[in-house]
């Protein structure tokens, strides 16, 4: 079947739903093939895809000196005791640094190793091959303004999740 066929299809099966259904679906489809990304990255260096997304994380948030933790595992919205162990795991792979931070050697600072950034540097022309086709119809600004919606959305559903959890309490 062509994708254009499967497109049609799909289609035809979610003009029926409810809108917020509807949306809901498609944000848990648009999870569904990131993480397949995620674990073809990470494939590509050895890791597992939660393992790939520290890394990038840790690339994207390093200043130079490092970045804690914590703040890793909140851009991930992970607990710090994963960070900290598949951390661990991947020092072992030499593909991060753990160094106790000056300040306070209760905190440990992430940081990408030469040879992770040369491995990253080396799929830089897929990454941006990827980037292409998923974003080439938006315009910069299209983009940023639907990633704020996506945030705000995102804020949203975590002050409700936190309601839910209130009313079983969990």
């Amino acid at each position: 079947m062509s994708v254009t066929r499967k497109d049609a299809t799909r289609q035809r099966a979610t003009a029926n739903l409810d809108i917020i259904k509807r949306f809901t679906l498609e944000i848990s489809s648009i999870n569904s093939h990131l993480e397949d990304v995620r674990q073809f990255w990470g494939k590509a260096l050895g890791v597992s895809g939660p393992q790939w997304m520290i890394l990038i994380a840790v690339s994207d948030l390093d200043k130079d000196d490092g970045v804690p933790i914590n703040v890793v595992s909140k851009a991930l919205h992970v607990d710090p005791s994963f960070v900290t162990t598949q951390s661990k795991l991947l020092e072992q792979k030499e593909l991060l640094r753990r160094t106790p931070s000056p300040a306070d050697a209760r905190v440990v600072r992430l940081s990408l190793t030469d040879k992770t950034r040369k491995h990253l540097a080396s799929l830089a022309d897929q990454h941006q091959a990827f980037r292409k086709t998923v974003f080439e119809e938006f315009s910069e600004k299209e983009l940023a303004e639907f990633t704020t919606k996506l945030a705000t959305l995102n804020s949203r559903l975590q002050k409700a999740c936190q309601r839910v959890a209130l009313d079983f309490n969990f």
